[in-house]
């Protein structure tokens, strides 16, 4: 029977380490995080599911501190797998698995290599992504690929649903190849880097809108950022609003300042070029429909205070 230490959060985390004990596979320890009160947690938790499996757990700050390394390698791994774990595993922890330290990405590697790749692909306007498992060296995301699995990008999907796709995904990619890792004749590709580039992490001042943006980049990040993570905004009257979800309407306008206005009872959004339907929205925090801001402000358009 092989071994492996796994080292997982998120759903990804969850639902892989849920494909290798479907396997038999001996998981003696797996590392995680503990959950940050200031993040919204939506996901599963890979430590209730250990637990739920009599596995031991641990939440170090530092996985690569010593006496974090002298744990992990007195067991004697035959694997490590990283699934969705956020911190980087350096060459002493990398070389201690008989047989390599694998992880899976969220994103069809070689590209979006780095931080939060599903929303990242969705503000691109990526058609689709996938999930990605290759063994781990001590840059990111550039090892060699062992499973690939593709899922579509719709046009209104929104980075959630995207990445509730790239959760299957990762769970079909690593239940295909699993057997022929253990098995030890899993064939390895090595990746072309020059044909993706890596991205770095976002913030929340990130959905800040630019409306010179034409209508499908704004729709774009809007669909990036809808929550759970924490939404796109702007200001509008003086009050922050919140954008939540947009539809591109294939309207045209000229020489207009972007701008919001409802008309027959639905929201819109002049762009820097196109307009947008704004089908959900927050005002100063409170969600509000169409008609009840019309009903407060009227039906003129208000230019964003931007």
């Amino acid at each position: 029977m092989s071994s492996a230490v796994v080292f997982a959060y998120h759903n990804v985390g969850y639902r892989c380490l849920s494909v290798l004990l479907a396997h038999g596979v001996e998981v003696p320890l797996v590392v995680t995080h503990r959950d940050n009160p200031k993040e919204t947690i939506w996901f599963d938790s890979v430590a209730e599911l250990a637990a739920l499996h009599g596995i031991s757990v641990i939440t170090p700050d530092d996985p690569n501190a010593p006496e974090v390394v002298e744990q992990i390698r007195a067991l004697q791994p035959d694997f490590f797998f990283s699934f969705y774990y956020r911190e980087m595993l350096k060459r002493e922890l990398l070389e201690i698995p008989k047989n390599g330290a694998l992880n899976m990405h969220g994103s069809l590697l070689p590209k979006y290599r780095g931080r939060v790749p599903v929303n990242w692909a969705i503000i691109h306007g990526e058609t689709e992504t996938g999930a990605t498992l290759h063994y781990m060296t001590e840059k990111p995301d550039n090892g060699d690929i062992v499973a690939q699995q593709a899922v579509p990008i719709l046009p209104d999907d929104t980075a959630l649903q995207v990445f509730q796709k790239v959760t299957v995904a990762a769970e079909i990619a690593l239940n295909d190849v699993l057997p022929a890792l253990l098995a030890g004749n899993a064939r390895a590709l090595k990746q072309d880097l020059s044909k993706g580039a890596y991205f770095g992490g976002r913030k929340a001042e990130d959905g800040v809108i630019d409306w010179s943006q034409p209508a499908q980049a704004i729709h774009n990040l809007v669909r990036a950022v809808a929550p759970p993570y924490p939404g796109a905004t702007t200001q509008l009257l003086g009050k922050s609003l919140r954008i939540l979800q947009t539809m591109v309407t294939g309207c045209t306008v000229s020489g207009e300042k972007p701008a919001f206005y409802v008309k027959d009872g639905k929201a819109y959004a002049i762009c820097g070029s196109g307009v947008l339907r704004v089908v959900r929205f927050e005002l100063d925090g409170v969600g509000m429909s169409a008609a009840e801001f019309a009903a407060q402000y009227g039906t003129e358009k208000f230019e964003f205070n931007c």
